[in-house]
């Protein structure tokens, strides 16, 4: 029998093809997803208000210690700053951080009607391939995101304000970048979510994805 106390379904839902836009940043022992440790994994899940507006939600973030056998790079431990013997670390083994990320964002998918997530992030490819890596290594079968379609905001920024460069998209969209916080997955990941979302806000403002009212009728439907 149907269920006839179906939840609305949101505008977000309508936004982007059903898809969930979810802002992701990580920072790794290096560059190579399959053999190269995952070290910090943060995630922002974003709303749209009934104007169309995309803003911040909710942000979370796991330090993570590498799994058995993972190169980690002095190189880029020494870029990142992290320190992975500070016992305030708090790292958590790969599989469970991965599974901690995923369950909320599962949660916001079926709470928006989305279809899944597709993950947003700066050089997205990079990102999105070693949260991949890292739930095959673990065997996570329910990994919320699409497994090849992103929304890369260094392209996104390269043609709303001439830049590719985060801290420098930040400053050119009017949006405060502190360089000494830079490289900690989740600084980077709201900033790179303060980023996306204004250049999807000034896209509709500038005239840009004109069907909200429609969008908006058909959530109650």
């Amino acid at each position: 029998m149907e269920n006839s106390q179906k939840s609305p379904l949101s505008l977000l839902s309508k936004r982007f093809r059903g898809f969930l836009p979810v802002v992701v940043d990580i920072e790794s022992g290096g560059f190579n997803s399959r053999t190269d440790a995952l070290l910090e994994v943060a995630a922002v899940l974003l709303q749209m208000d009934d104007s169309g507006t995309l803003s911040i939600k909710d942000s979370m973030s796991k330090n993570i210690d590498p799994f058995p056998g993972a190169v980690v790079e002095k190189a880029a431990l020494e870029f990142t700053g992290i320190d992975l013997y500070d016992p305030e670390r708090m790292a958590e083994e790969e599989g469970e951080a991965l599974r901690a990320v995923f369950q909320p964002i599962r949660r916001e998918i079926s709470q928006t009607g989305c279809s899944r997530a597709v993950m947003v992030g700066h050089n997205a490819h990079f990102d999105l391939g070693f949260m991949n890596a890292a739930s095959q290594r673990n065997q996570i079968k329910r990994n919320p995101f699409h497994p090849f379609s992103c929304f890369d905001t260094s392209t996104l920024a390269g043609l709303a304000y001439g830049q590719t460069v985060l801290a420098k998209a930040c400053l050119a969209a009017e949006i405060e970048f502190d360089n000494r916080e830079a490289h900690s997955a989740l600084y980077d990941a709201l900033k790179t979510a303060e980023l996306f979302c204004g250049i999807v806000n000034r896209w509709r403002d500038l005239g840009g994805w004109t069907d909200i009212g429609s969008a908006a009728a058909n959530t109650n439907d």
